[in-house]
């Protein structure tokens, strides 16, 4: 199944992008139950954050994010980029 690596860029204010976080987070965990989501996190210093997810496609990842507060509150943007790991991969499976 392919690896997508998305990247989330805060487009509202940090106190605005706070208030969805816990229900961002907690949306988070029923993809990673899933077993679409395999990582994630903020950015240092905190302007977004990055997951790395598994799906059978591009649109499979995109779909499953259309819930995500973050996105439904529009406070921030996202890149969805399909990635093929070649080094480490046994680490991932």
């Amino acid at each position: 199944m392919p690896y997508f690596i998305v990247t989330i860029d805060y487009i509202k204010p940090i106190d605005e992008v706070e208030l969805h976080t816990p229900a961002h987070r907690e949306f988070l965990a029923g993809l990673q139950q899933r077993g679409l989501l395999l990582a994630s996190g903020p950015f240092v210093p905190r302007t977004g954050g990055m997951l790395l997810m598994q799906a059978e496609s591009l649109e499979q990842a995109d779909a499953a994010l259309d819930h995500d507060p973050f996105r439904q509150h529009e406070v921030a943007r996202y890149q969805l980029r399909e990635w093929a790991p070649k080094l480490g991969l046994e680490r991932l499976q």
